[in-house]
């Protein structure tokens, strides 16, 4: 039996979600890993959140710095998309089911992290 770390983020909207990581796949309906989430804000229901990083952005990035992004700095990257989910939707659970991400918000989140 898998134990899973619940989190907790409060969100700029006021709302608190408990979340935990459930894994990462490849997407299935295109050339793109997706991150799934289990997210409540209510402590009654969960809801998956997926978050779909295509590789084409990954490769993007790495060209542009010279060096692949590792995992790690992949899930960050993901972290932060849910995060800013959480921050700008007003109802999460309804238009924040499948988030993506682009290259300017790729490199914008990393940035931020300082990963160059």
């Amino acid at each position: 039996m898998t134990i899973r770390r619940l989190k907790t983020y409060t969100g700029s909207q006021g709302y608190v979600y408990q979340y935990y990581f459930v894994g990462k796949r490849l997407a299935p309906t295109s050339d793109a890993n997706e991150y799934i989430f289990d997210v409540t804000s209510d402590r009654k229901l969960t809801y998956a959140v997926s978050i779909i990083l295509p590789h084409s952005v990954v490769a993007a990035w790495a060209a542009s710095h010279g060096r692949p992004l590792a995992d790690s700095e992949q899930y960050a990257a993901v972290k932060i998309r849910l995060f800013r989910a959480f921050d700008e939707l007003e109802e999460m659970q309804v238009e924040g089911r499948q988030l993506q991400i682009d290259s300017p918000s790729l490199e914008e989140s990393l940035a931020s992290l300082g990963v160059e």
